[in-house]
């Protein structure tokens, strides 16, 4: 049991990337608290899993909601060992038509929210002297993508940030870390045309697209002790999409 005694906060955990890590964070003995603003679904899902899983209804934008869940979860649980803040959106489109509402949304839930979480639960981790964060990242992140300014700057920034913070906080036992999901099927790419799909494998060197559960096992060993003397890096778990 990999994660034996560790408590695992896992954002967007309600569906996809997220839910497949809860999975494999309960099945490695963590006690998950996961996190989504999808209340009706992510209260369906935790129940699932008994005991071991708390939920928490929360946009990972708004501080208030986020600090007043950390309060809770260490009250709670005594303690967080290991933050994963994978949860993100997209608002697509074209820079040309890009909104001006839509460039500011992603940017409140895929940066300030990773922003908001680690802020949060940092101290925690200090007091404590070990921790593990990860970051969701993506190849979008690193290289770009057509229609994707928005999700892009975020993804990309997510590096930096996480390089920033493995440089802050090493010195107090935290490791910081970030992974670079390619092309995922996640419910986002499933609803894509069968056409669009094919295309996205055919570029990809192992022929297909990631599983969830590919995402999952890489969170997995980054919180792991496995890891313990990995930090500042940024995984990339893509098939080989770019090499």
């Amino acid at each position: 049991m990999r994660l034996q005694g560790k408590v695992a906060m896992i954002t967007g955990a309600a569906n996809g990337i997220g839910l497949a890590s809860v999975k494999r964070f309960t099945e490695e003995g963590a006690r998950v608290v996961m996190v989504d603003y999808d209340d009706k679904t992510g209260q369906q899902v935790a129940q699932t899993f008994g005991e071991q899983v708390k939920f928490y209804a929360v946009d990972v934008s708004n501080r208030q909601q986020v600090q007043e869940m950390v309060e809770d979860v260490v009250a709670s649980f005594g303690q967080i060992d290991i933050l994963v803040n994978n949860a993100g959106i997209t608002r697509d489109a074209m820079l040309v038509k890009m909104t001006e509402e839509d460039f500011n949304h992603v940017l409140q839930i895929n940066l300030n929210g990773v922003f908001n979480c680690t802020q949060t639960v940092v101290p925690y981790m200090i007091e404590k002297g070990t921790g593990k964060i990860i970051s969701t990242s993506s190849v979008s992140g690193v290289y770009g993508n057509v229609g994707q300014t928005n999700y892009a700057a975020t993804k990309a920034a997510i590096v930096g940030m996480t390089k920033s913070w493995a440089k802050e906080l090493g010195r107090k036992g935290i490791c910081v870390n970030a992974v670079a999901p390619g092309f995922t099927a996640t419910n986002m790419v499933e609803k894509m045309p069968d056409k669009v799909k094919e295309q996205m494998s055919s570029i990809i060197s192992l022929q297909r697209l990631g599983k969830p559960e590919d995402i999952a096992n890489a969170y997995l060993f980054l919180a792991s002790d496995e890891s313990n003397y990995i930090t500042g890096h940024v995984l990339h778990v893509d098939g080989g999409i770019m090499m």
